[in-house]
């Protein structure tokens, strides 16, 4: 678990480079004000996440199962949340608005909020 918190913090780390560069240089042209925001809401979000996902992999021992629900829910979390804006600007400028989608986003968002909650909670228990 410790392996996939750090190989993923940095796959979502080099996809956020590599994204926000797409965001910056290829889409200006093609997305509005509004969506260009969006998308990069996306990427902040994953190079945030990947962050947080490295520092687990790093100072965490998994050695309790709800740090690896912690990493479960950011893995997942950022990717539902992440990609799902991603796919909703591209599509919308592309005319094909994923409307599928749109409750994806949010249920990433939740998944992001438990990570932080129980990396609270990983916190807090040291202290009772």
């Amino acid at each position: 678990m410790v392996l996939l918190a750090q190989i993923v913090g940095a796959l979502y780390g080099l996809l956020a480079v590599v994204f926000g560069a797409f965001g910056a240089h290829a889409l200006k042209k093609l997305l509005s004000v509004d969506q260009l925001k969006s998308f990069e809401t996306g990427v902040k979000y994953q190079m945030y996440h990947a962050m947080v996902l490295l520092l687990i992999g790093f100072n965490f021992n998994m050695d309790v199962p709800f740090q690896e629900y912690m990493v479960y829910c950011f893995v997942i979390g950022t990717f539902l949340f992440s990609f799902s804006i991603y796919a909703l600007v591209i599509s919308a400028a592309k005319g094909r608005k994923l409307r599928f989608l749109g409750p994806v986003t949010p249920l990433g968002g939740l998944l992001l909020v438990c990570g932080w909650a129980l990396l609270l909670y990983s916190f807090l228990r040291n202290l009772v």
